[in-house]
């Protein structure tokens, strides 16, 4: 990826982190400048906890950030990123978990993030079906992208690198360069 190097990638998992086989785990080993955002509890997702969690990561650098999150972590980008002044270029937030699974969606319904958003969903995750992403994206006002039939688009989905996912992240890196010349 072009000029990849320019950003802080943070990467912001969901319920368990991600494992070995996840793309997210894949792009960390593939691009070695990628920065997990680790929680203190992976079992216990809550929002607000999170959200602080990676606020205090947002605020360790001045560098322009891409934000690639899964599941909870698509929730705990919203909180956090929509609530602070960091220097946010881009964020992906794929297989979003439903806010309403979490009772969460009252926290969210405002949230609204300084930069180019994409949500990526399938129309057979488990954890939150493709049109309420569609219809979480345009609250969010980010663009919605249907990626098929993908599960919950993890390592159960056996993507190995998810190149179409890289090609999004590119895509979206575009996007936040025009942004910022």
């Amino acid at each position: 990826m072009t000029s990849l190097s320019d950003y802080r990638v943070l990467v912001a998992p969901g319920l368990h982190s991600s494992g070995a086989e996840h793309w997210q785990t894949r792009w960390e080993n593939r691009y070695p400048n990628f920065q997990r955002v680790e929680q203190d509890d992976w079992a216990q997702p809550e929002l607000l906890r999170w959200s602080q969690r990676m606020t205090e990561v947002l605020l360790e650098s001045d560098q322009p950030t891409l934000i690639v999150a899964h599941s909870f972590g698509c929730l705990t980008t919203m909180h956090a990123a929509s609530r602070g002044h960091f220097d946010l270029a881009g964020a992906l937030l794929v297989a979003p978990a439903d806010p309403e699974k979490f009772g969460v969606d009252h926290l969210l319904r405002d949230a609204r993030l300084p930069c180019p958003s994409i949500v990526i969903g399938s129309t057979n995750d488990p954890w939150m079906a493709g049109d309420r992403a569609a219809y979480w994206a345009d609250i969010w006002g980010s663009d919605f992208i249907s990626a098929g039939a993908l599960g919950h688009i993890n390592s159960e989905s056996n993507l190995g690198d998810w190149e179409q996912g890289l090609q999004q992240l590119q895509k979206l890196l575009e996007r936040a360069q025009a942004d910022y010349n």
